[in-house]
């Protein structure tokens, strides 16, 4: 099977996948696999296999938004694809979670559209929970900051308009951080059959209570990055080592 937007075959990805927003961050965790190849980069769909310690694993960028990652993860799924992990960043919702902390996300608030036209309203976006174990597992080993786990939110808008930002209500909830993706990979991977988690990096503060100025360039948030690839990779290889035994 050729997957026409990725533009690999199903032939050349292996069952376990690593997904992230940005191109460059797909080469970046890239070097950390043995015998890597970049198959495409098609749009913002960058393609990368190969192994870490012995597993098998894929590497692809899905780009911003929900629309346009669903794309990449349905490919993904038809081309064999078994597990997705989501490696990306967030914004906190709370003081004890500053930037350069990992977020393990259990679940996520389906505040984007996309997966109102795949699910109905009451309809759960959750890890699956091997996973999200294995995530938090490999992130507390590695140590060298905050490893928090809980909920999540996905949400569409990064620029504020007219309507207010919902971060208050989500933060009063409980929820922890928000981003732009989960959602769509854990109610894709619910619809499949597949198995999906995700980790991401705090690159700052979304509630304007406790927010500075937005800077993701700082050597915190490289060093979380950093973290939260080789716990991603950990993971799987965990992940692996229980489907084996």
């Amino acid at each position: 099977m050729y997957l026409s937007v990725l533009e690999v075959g199903a032939e050349q990805l292996p069952k376990l996948a690593l997904v992230c927003g940005d191109p460059r961050r797909a080469a970046l965790i890239a070097t950390k696999l043995t015998d890597a190849k970049e198959l495409a980069f098609a749009r913002e769909y960058r393609t990368f296999v190969g192994t870490y310690e012995g597993v098998a694993v894929a590497v692809v960028s899905h780009g911003v938004g929900s629309a346009g990652a669903a794309v990449c993860f349905e490919e993904l799924i038809k081309g064999g694809i078994e597990t997705i992990i989501r490696v990306g960043t967030a914004g906190s919702y709370t003081a004890d979670i500053p930037a350069g902390s990992l977020v393990v996300s259990t679940a996520s608030v389906r505040a984007e559209g996309l997966t109102k036209q795949l699910v109905p309203d009451g309809f759960p976006a959750v890890a699956d929970g091997a996973v999200t174990n294995a995530l938090y597992e490999a992130a507390t080993a590695l140590g060298g900051g905050v490893v928090a786990k809980g909920i999540t939110l996905t949400l569409d808008v990064f620029f504020n308009g007219v309507v207010e930002f919902p971060h208050k209500l989500y933060k009063a909830a409980g929820v922890l951080a928000v981003e732009m993706e989960i959602a769509a990979l854990y109610v894709i991977a619910s619809l499949r059959g597949v198995k999906a988690g995700a980790i991401i990096a705090i690159d700052g503060y979304a509630d304007s209570d406790l927010a500075a100025e937005y800077n993701p360039h700082t050597n915190a948030v490289s060093d979380a990055v950093e973290r939260e690839i080789i716990a991603a990779l950990d993971a799987l290889v965990l992940l692996s080592a229980t489907t084996t035994a």
